[in-house]
């Protein structure tokens, strides 16, 4: 993928620096994104489990077998808070997770990283993911894709029951939120699909539905509101895409050709 301006910066890929969040869990900055990996007031524990787990499990209660896309892996808490939240509440469900990472020694020094106390019983969990990017077992499948997520998410043949839109800010990185990238999205996605993110960026919000995604607000958490979208319809309180763009005529959606 040729780049019109240079969105990363190899050189700072391994500068990193720990940080406790307010939750009391652990995350990391990015000097390369110049953000941190997660909401340092929220929590990183809180954002995932009440930004993504919760909002996406409590929509999907039918099925018995799941397919979750974490985009993008990072230090594994939207995968490990969903592992725990299912064991927590016995929930009788096959979790397969798939998740692009294109910062492949991130994930290599994993099985030394400071989990909270919830994550402690899923150490060999970690140490799998860590040094072969994969675990499985009878109920839960993790697959790590080493890579460039525009390049590995079309590769995915399984229809997606979840996704996890997890990646650092429209800002920083772009391609990840352009209506291409939601477009790709919907295709590689069940009919039904719940999308979570913690975005509630007009653009970004445009770019999802733009590209056949339904907006709609989360119930509220103690957490910062982000969005909520679907390819179904939901039980939620619907977003009036139509009338946000009437009353903002320059609003508009990220869009690949600005990037690539």
């Amino acid at each position: 993928m040729r780049l019109k301006n240079k969105l990363y910066n190899e050189a700072l890929r391994d500068k990193k620096e720990s940080v406790i969040t307010n939750d009391g869990s652990c995350t990391l900055y990015s000097f390369e994104f110049e953000e941190h990996y997660h909401s340092t007031t929220e929590g990183a524990l809180m954002e995932s489990l009440h930004k993504h787990v919760i909002p996406a499990f409590s929509l999907i209660k039918t099925k018995k077998e799941l397919h979750i896309l974490d985009i993008c892996f990072g230090l594994g808490y939207n995968t490990f808070a969903t592992l725990y939240y299912v064991l927590k509440n016995n929930l009788a469900l096959n979790i397969h997770i798939y998740s692009p990472e294109f910062d492949k020694k991130l994930v290599q020094n994993l099985k030394n990283f400071n989990y909270p106390d919830e994550f402690k019983e899923m150490k060999e969990i970690i140490n799998s993911i860590s040094e072969h990017f994969y675990y499985e077992d009878k109920r839960f499948t993790i697959t790590v894709m080493i890579g460039d997520a525009r390049i590995e998410i079309p590769k995915l043949t399984q229809k997606i029951d979840i996704v996890y839109q997890d990646a650092f800010s429209f800002q920083k990185n772009p391609l990840l939120w352009t209506k291409e990238y939601f477009s790709s999205l919907r295709d590689i996605c069940a009919s039904d699909a719940i999308l979570t993110t913690y975005s509630s960026a007009t653009n970004v919000r445009m770019g999802l539905w733009e590209s056949g995604w339904s907006i709609y607000l989360p119930n509220k958490q103690n957490v910062r509101i982000g969005t909520i979208a679907s390819l179904g319809e939901l039980e939620l309180e619907k977003v009036d895409m139509e009338l946000k763009i009437s009353r903002n005529k320059e609003a508009k959606s990220l869009k690949d050709s600005e990037y690539i």
